[in-house]
């Protein structure tokens, strides 16, 4: 499960403010009075799942340190169109300066979150889980994947660092999945999961002794096949041509998961403003 710690989200606003502000906001600090304060409504203009309030919210923070700051919802929340997040009271120039690096985290997450549901919803009452992926921006990865658990995914590995994923160029290069697997057990590598576009590989990669097996670009009657070849000696994840007009039929074959690059790939920031409220 990816975990965010506080010292990450702080280095992330910190970077993100050394990218927008630079040298200074030179429009607040000369056109807004130094006394100035201000009240801000975040507010959707869309039927969302929140992710990343408290970063946003945060970003907040950190300018203006004696901020009030009301939240009305939780990340995970569903929250209808024209819904209040938070209400930000502040220092002006604080908050305006602020106000796009925290709207672009929030807008970005929530959207993630709000993609993912709809992925969850499309899957029906089966048992098959959502996954999700490496597929994410340079930098941005533990934010995204915290996002896609708002949305009810579970974090696949986080990196190559911490699961092995044996594809075609490995098999390619070692010469079989069972010298692959044979490899990585002699290394005591723990969640062995090997990618197969074959119902012959699915034999080989289960026979070998996989964890998982990863059953590519299979349609629903190829991934029924190998569900039952695997019979229950290992977990199968179905990946590929995955979208929410097949995602159904292929969570109805019996795997025990369907992982989705579209999820943070594809998945466009949601509408939220940040709306002047009266003092």
């Amino acid at each position: 499960m990816t975990v965010l710690t506080q010292a990450e989200i702080s280095e992330f606003i910190d970077r993100a403010f050394a990218e927008d502000i630079g040298t200074g906001d030179i429009t607040s600090d000369n056109v807004v009075p130094a006394d100035a304060r201000l009240r801000v409504a975040l507010e959707t203009r869309e039927d969302i799942v929140v992710a990343g309030l408290d970063i946003a919210l945060d970003c907040f923070r950190k300018l203006v340190p004696d901020a009030k700051i009301e939240k009305h919802c939780e990340d995970g929340d569903a929250i209808k169109a024209k819904d209040v997040l938070a209400v930000v009271e502040g220092n002006a120039r604080g908050i305006l300066t602020a106000e796009r690096t925290a709207l672009n985290t929030l807008q970005h997450l929530s959207g993630i979150a709000t993609t993912t549901r709809t992925y969850v919803a499309a899957m029906g009452e089966t048992t098959a889980k959502l996954l999700d992926t490496r597929k994410t921006l340079p930098g941005w990865r533990k934010l995204e994947k915290y996002a896609t658990r708002m949305g009810g995914a579970q974090n696949h590995r986080m990196g190559l660092y911490d699961g092995v994923m044996i594809k075609d160029n490995h098999i390619g290069v070692v010469g079989s999945i069972t010298k692959c697997v044979e490899a990585a057990r002699a290394a005591n590598l723990p969640k062995i999961e090997v990618e197969c576009d074959t119902l012959d590989q699915v034999a080989e990669a289960a026979n070998a002794g996989a964890d998982i097996i990863l059953l590519d670009n299979m349609g629903p009657d190829m991934l029924r096949e190998a569900v039952a070849i695997v019979g229950g000696r290992c977990k199968t994840e179905a990946s590929g041509g995955v979208n929410l007009k097949t995602i159904g039929a292929i969570a109805a074959t019996g795997v025990d998961y369907v992982s989705v690059g579209r999820i943070t790939q594809s998945a466009p920031a949601v509408d939220i403003g940040l709306d002047v409220a009266i003092l």
